[in-house]
Formats: C-alpha cells, structure tokens, sequence
C-alpha cells in the first residue's frame, strides 16, 4: 500500500500550480516588478510557465494528474532573481522550453519537417541573445535520431534553415543601419573562451544557487534512472534528453562561468521536469523529508537573491 505523504498531497493538489503563481507574483513583486517596471520580464516569465505547462501536457511527462514541472519550473525560475530582470535571459528560456516543445512533438515522424523547422527557429532566435547556444546544436542533432528518432535527411536540412532564418532578418537590419560588421562580431563570440578561475569572482550567493539548481538536476536524473522501468518508452526517451542536456549545460558551466545567467536559464528548463517527476512520483520518508528541505532552502534563496542586491 502507498502512503500519501505531504509531498504526494501537494502534487496531485489541483491548487498547487495556482498557489505557486500567487507565490511567484508576490515574489517578483517584492523583486521590483512595479518599482523598477519589470513588466516585460514578468510577460516572459509568464510565457515561460505557460509553455513547461504545454510541455508537460503534450507529452504527458507524469503518470498521473500532477503540476509539479510548471510549478518546479517557476520556483526555480524566480528563486534565481538575476535572471528574471534580464529580459535576454528571459528571451532564451522562453525559446528553449519552445524548442523543446516542437522537437518532442516530431517523435518517430520522419516527415515532421515543418515542426523541427520550427524547433530549430526557437534555438536560432536564443542564439540571437547568447550564440554559444549554437554550441548544443551538434549534441541535438545526434538526440534526434537517437531519442527522438527521426533519420531523414530533410530533418537536418530544415534544422539548418530553422538555425539561419532569424539572421536573414537579424543581418538585412545591420545592413540598413550601415553596420554589417556588427553580425559578424557576433558570431566571433563563439570563439572567445573565459577561464575557469572566473568562479572565484563570482558572488558566494550566485554560486551557492547554481550548487543548488545543479543539485536538484542530479537528483532527479538519479530517480528518473532507477525509477524508469515504470514509464513508457517515449517519456524515457524524453527524459534522457533532459538528463542529457542538463549534464552538458552543467559541464558548460564548470568551464566557462561568464556565461553563468544564460545557462543556468537553460539548466532550469531541463532540471524542472526531471525534479518534478520525482516529487510527484516518490512516495517515502526520506524523499518527503527531502522535499521540506528543498521547500525551505528554496524559499530562502529565492528571497536572499531579492534581497542581499538591495
């Protein structure tokens, strides 16, 4: 028999998700979301729930009734609120969550054309805000057909015309301003590498918050391991994408640290399902235990971050 803890109440609580939205308003509230007229990052971050919810529907990524991804997801996200005053941030985890969406929806379609087109047009327009997103694009490739399963040629094809369109746009408007090389400047960021040492400029806090959304993500990948015989195949092969995507952007990370807001932006849209799923489907003392912890120190971070900048 399975005993229904407090987490198992929460996640299968149909007011969960519209509790965690009063909370994330009142959070970006206290943040400056009037004082500081943070409205387009509020309108991003509001995108953003509204898609992990898309994501998570589409693809049924719970077995049972459960708003633990979206609430996972915009816990995480303004628990970290360096990034929901950068608009660019809150630009590339509204394309990443996108991207993910179209790329999941062409599973086993080998004439899903359009929407890996589509997919690919949602990492091109992030890669608009942080090029170095072009560096996952090789990784996904390989995911899709190894994951996602789908072989053609044409696939990859309309993948790099997804990838390019937005700098047909992005370079006609250099051009008319007079400033071609602009563009170019761009794309020579993907050549310029920091140092790992960068860490040790880094604030206590921000590091302190990457440990602990980096934390989550093994935890749930380390469930999601064990725990997978019990899902279907296709939500295995989704989830092994999460898993790794979020070990990539964590070994990103470690070696280029300057780039720490975008792709802890990009880890918490792959770690939010995976944590998610394992709130929602573990049922002992010491996951229960474990979720008061990460209630407590979530809430903690979230106003630290809101309020040491003050």
């Amino acid at each position: 028999m399975i005993i229904k803890r407090f987490q198992n109440r929460v996640a299968e609580s149909r007011l969960a998700l519209p509790f965690t939205g009063i909370y994330a308003f009142v959070v970006c509230a206290v943040g400056g979301l009037f004082a500081c007229q943070l409205w387009v990052q509020f309108v991003l971050l509001a995108l953003s729930s509204f898609l992990m919810m898309e994501l998570n529907n589409a693809n049924a990524l719970i077995r049972i009734y459960s708003r633990m991804v979206s609430c996972s997801f915009l816990a995480l996200a303004v628990m970290s609120h360096f990034l929901f005053v950068d608009i660019r941030c809150g630009i590339v985890q509204a394309c990443f969550i996108a991207f993910y969406i179209f790329m999941f929806s062409a599973y086993q379609d080998s004439h899903a054309v359009g929407k890996i087109l589509y997919a690919s047009l949602m990492l091109g327009i992030a890669s608009s805000m942080f090029v170095q997103v072009l560096y996952f694009v090789p990784v996904i490739w390989i995911l899709l057909a190894t994951n996602i399963m789908v072989r053609n040629f044409r696939i990859y094809v309309a993948s790099i015309f997804g990838l390019v369109m937005p700098y047909w746009f992005i370079g006609a408007y250099y051009i008319y301003i007079g400033q071609p090389e602009a563009l170019l400047g761009h794309f020579e960021q993907l050549s310029q590498f920091g140092s790992v040492a960068a860490w040790r400029n880094m604030p206590l806090l921000q590091i302190v918050t990457v440990a602990y959304v980096v934390l989550l993500s093994v935890v749930g990948m380390i469930h999601f391991r064990l725990n997978n015989y019990k899902d279907k195949i296709r939500t295995r092969m989704l989830f092994e994408t999460f898993s790794f995507m979020a070990i990539l952007t964590i070994l990103f990370l470690v070696l280029q640290p300057q780039h720490v807001s975008y792709l802890l932006a990009l880890l918490i849209v792959s770690t939010a399902p995976m944590i998610g799923h394992y709130i929602a489907l573990t049922h002992t003392l010491v996951t229960n235990l474990s979720f008061y912890v990460m209630l407590a120190a979530t809430v903690v971070l979230t106003f630290l971050n809101i309020l040491m900048p003050l």
